[in-house]
């Protein structure tokens, strides 16, 4: 069975993005999902400093090590202030010292949601433009407006979008 990684790009711990790329994950047929959330990972912000007196976090060469074993990865982007949060953003940091090439060109579904209308959009699109430079495979890409409007008891509760996710879901399972 294949291996792939659901990551929310948040360290909340009842981050809507970390549901939803859970989620997405589990439609995937014929796969296993492990989830990553940021939130169970202790890292101390990057800085150059840090690393020169401390090294690079065990725990950063672990998910770099879970990137390298999977098959496929889906992320979730949360947004804050148009951008990644600071920990994913300090988390793409610290794996990018183990490897330029963090994404291991392996195909990746993208996602993002938000409370807001927008659904994340801004921060999906910055990863579109600069994930392929850190070699990563785009498949398909997905964001949910409205998610307390529009995800309800696991759930896509509006059809337009569960359809579109579907056949993002398919082409993204294709790829695998």
């Amino acid at each position: 069975m294949k291996k792939i990684i659901a990551l929310g790009a948040s360290n909340s711990k009842n981050s809507i993005n970390q549901q939803f790329a859970d989620f997405v994950a589990s439609k995937i047929e014929n796969t296993q999902t492990i989830s990553v959330k940021l939130s169970e990972y202790d890292l101390p912000l990057y800085g150059i400093d840090y690393e020169i007196e401390n090294g690079i976090p065990e725990a950063v060469q672990q998910l770099n090590d879970l990137i390298a074993s999977s098959k496929g990865i889906v992320i979730s982007l949360a947004e804050h202030n148009g951008n990644y949060t600071a920990a994913f953003k300090s988390t793409f940091d610290w794996l990018s010292r183990i490897d330029k090439n963090v994404w291991k060109n392996k195909p990746m579904f993208l996602l993002a949601t938000s409370p807001g209308g927008r659904g994340g959009k801004t921060v999906l699109d910055l990863a579109k433009n600069s994930f392929p430079r850190f070699a990563g495979t785009i498949i398909a890409d997905f964001s949910l407006p409205s998610f307390q409007d529009n995800f309800k008891e696991s759930k896509i509760t509006n059809e337009a979008l569960k359809l579109e996710l579907n056949s993002k879901i398919q082409e993204f399972q294709q790829e695998l």
